[in-house]
């Protein structure tokens, strides 16, 4: 098989580059996105914020002590989508292969490109530079054979990134590595290494394989190939979405069910606007519940036709809502989200013309189109706690 050409291009600090992107006044200070009240988690820190000790996921409390002099901002997921769909432009514009792992994150197949862009190094340039030019962004780039060393190499040098690891250069490229970065070895299962004094990827690949079995079990022979910088896997063009969905962990756990009706309208909003977007209909509508006890609960429901109406939305997920609330009266609930999946093509013929609501669906977002997602809501999603 002739030897692919992988690149993995990942967005520097992505959230809050763009955060700084539409507020220049937060250049050269520490910025942090996240849930803002008590239960929030980290999304990005920047890398100012990052010199202090703050990492995606890390509890918001911990953060603001590590970092109180850090701005903190609420998460913009339209506003990061839009971002991101113009930085996916540029991958589409390189190759078809474009494998996408997150808003800012994808690895590309540039192996039939080659002839058309340049060399290998030359097509990377040309992403990080068309990246730039069409969003005022940065990203970092690895370029290697396969998706294991590409992902290893686009981290490598972070921000602004540029690694290639050629194919006689693997080794060199992986032994000085922690063990933690093969891909699987957790917190759980590296100090059980490191008690066999294994701390390196190249101490590991050294390795006799029946001495790290006991501890990786069945998985000895995939980590021992990682090891080696061995890794069969294609870049597999991303699918669309399998479901759509919209969910909140509450600063206090809710009793009130108008409070949770109101919170159910505001997300089938969002919800139903994003399927209008990419122009799918769901058949599903679920929801999802989690108690003061950190008991979850999912209730779903399908519809003959499919359905991107807000209204729609909101009545088959209420209904589940109030299903589940006879059975768990006043339990307070501490997160509740509003999921859609089974999904159908607006666009294919067959499909019956725009109802009355979907005809307010559209004014409605030709409003936030123009003034933002919060321009005009539904009256009873004024309700919602903020």
């Amino acid at each position: 098989m002739t030897q692919r050409s992988i690149i993995h291009v990942d967005m520097d600090a992505f959230f809050a580059a763009v955060e700084e992107l539409d507020n220049p006044e937060l250049r050269g200070r520490a910025v942090v996105v996240g849930g803002l009240g008590p239960r929030g988690v980290v999304s990005t820190a920047n890398y100012i914020a990052r010199r202090s000790g703050v990492h995606s996921a890390m509890p918001m409390g911990q953060a603001r002590r590590l970092c109180p002099q850090a701005v903190y901002i609420a998460p913009r997921g339209a506003r990061y989508r839009e971002v991101s769909a113009r930085v996916f432009e540029q991958f589409h514009a390189i190759t078809p292969l474009v494998e996408g792992l997150s808003l800012d994150e994808a690895f590309l197949d540039v192996s039939a490109s080659l002839r058309l862009f340049g060399g290998f190094e030359d097509i990377a340039r040309k992403l990080k530079a068309d990246i730039r030019r069409e969003t005022g962004l940065t990203a970092s780039v690895g370029m290697a054979h396969n998706k294991f060393l590409a992902k290893l190499a686009s981290d490598a040098q972070k921000p602004d990134g540029f690694v290639h690891v050629p194919a006689d250069g693997v080794q060199d490229f992986l032994d000085p590595m922690p063990i933690v970065r093969l891909w699987g070895i957790g917190k759980k299962t590296q100090p059980r290494l490191k008690a066999l004094g294994l701390l390196t990827i190249g101490q590991f690949r050294r390795v006799d394989a029946s001495l790290v079995r006991p501890v990786l079990g069945n998985r000895t022979e995939h980590y021992l190939r990682l090891a080696q910088g061995l890794d069969e896997r294609e870049v597999e063009p991303s699918r669309p979405d399998k479901s759509i969905s919209h969910e909140v962990t509450f600063d206090q756990d809710i009793r009130d069910p108008g409070e949770l009706l109101a919170e159910l309208q505001h997300q089938s909003d969002r919800v139903a606007r994003r399927l209008r977007k990419a122009h799918l209909l769901a058949r599903t509508v679920s929801i999802k519940l989690r108690d003061s006890q950190f008991r979850t609960a999912t209730r779903s429901k399908s519809m003959i036709a499919g359905s991107n109406s807000s209204s729609t939305i909101y009545r088959m997920a209420r209904a589940l809502f109030e299903t589940w609330r006879k059975e768990h009266r006043n339990t307070p609930v501490r997160l509740l989200g509003v999921g859609t999946s089974n999904f159908e093509d607006e666009d294919e013929p067959g499909h019956a013309p725009p109802s009355r609501d979907q005809r307010l669906d559209g004014v409605l977002d030709g409003i936030r189109d123009r003034f933002g997602e919060d321009g005009i809501a539904h009256g009873q999603a004024m309700r919602r706690k903020r």
